[in-house]
């Protein structure tokens, strides 16, 4: 296979995955460790991929990828992420939910909950749970991002903090090393933290491309929180810290 050929395939592995190994892809195309060395420099070099021991990673900056490609990512980490989530929360309840494609996920997942009475800035959610008779869905309001139909800004997270909920869902962009759950968008921050803030159980789901990405945005530490929700095992030494944080970690 030419690396013509190669190069789409690369990059939609990195972004379903998070990372791609030399290894791997070698097995993967049927040919040499060096041929794809040169092709991750290559990806590398048009600014990608980032290279990094053994493979690469998407590459991290300060603006996300476009939302559907963040919706064809990790699909089916995305789906064992929602159900273990739906699981937990009950019928007769309040919870939020914000912007991105898991989030989304969940909500799909509760469709056939009863009794729920659901805020969120994510106007997906909103048409996702619109098929669900028994769901009061409350929209935030706020500036509408175009890309993905997000509500931001100081008006939404307004509106969140007249309400409490039993439970915030939140979605990130990345998670990284210190425990902190990271986002871009700086508008998008300020609802899932006034979120947080009214909520008794505080969930976060990340699935394990998140943890090979970074973001300039501070949404909360996982000190924070009561709960994350990923597809894979974090990090040993993140592991230990949220031991020590006493925030429980559901691998789905």
């Amino acid at each position: 296979m030419s690396q013509t050929l190669r190069i789409p395939e690369i990059l939609e592995l990195a972004r379903r995955d998070g990372k791609v190994s030399v290894v791997g892809l070698a097995a993967h195309f049927g040919v040499t460790l060096q041929t794809i060395r040169r092709d991750l420099s290559d990806l590398a070099l048009d600014g990608r991929l980032k290279r990094v021991h053994g493979g690469a990673i998407l590459p991290s900056g300060v603006a996300n990828i476009a939302y559907e490609e963040r919706r064809a990512l990790n699909q089916t980490g995305k789906s064992r992420i929602a159900r273990a989530v739906a699981r937990l929360i009950p019928n007769d309840c309040a919870l939020f939910l914000n912007i991105g494609t898991t989030t989304e996920a969940v909500a799909a997942a509760l469709i056939h909950h009863q009794k729920l009475f659901v805020v969120t800035n994510n106007t997906n959610v909103a048409q996702i749970l619109s098929a669900n008779p028994d769901c009061q869905v409350v929209v935030t309001g706020g500036v509408r991002r175009p890309a993905d139909g997000g509500l931001v800004g100081e008006l939404a997270a307004r509106l969140v903090r007249d309400f409490k909920f039993d439970y915030a869902v939140i979605g990130c962009s990345a998670l990284d090393a210190d425990g902190d759950v990271l986002d871009y968008d700086l508008q998008e921050v300020v609802v899932s933290q006034a979120a947080l803030c009214q909520a008794q159980q505080a969930i976060v789901v990340c699935d394990h491309t998140k943890l090979a990405r970074a973001a300039p945005a501070r949404i909360a530490s996982l000190s924070d929180l009561d709960l994350v929700v990923t597809d894979t095992d974090l990090p040993g030494t993140l592991k230990r810290r949220c031991k020590d944080w006493r925030t429980e970690i559901m691998v789905a």
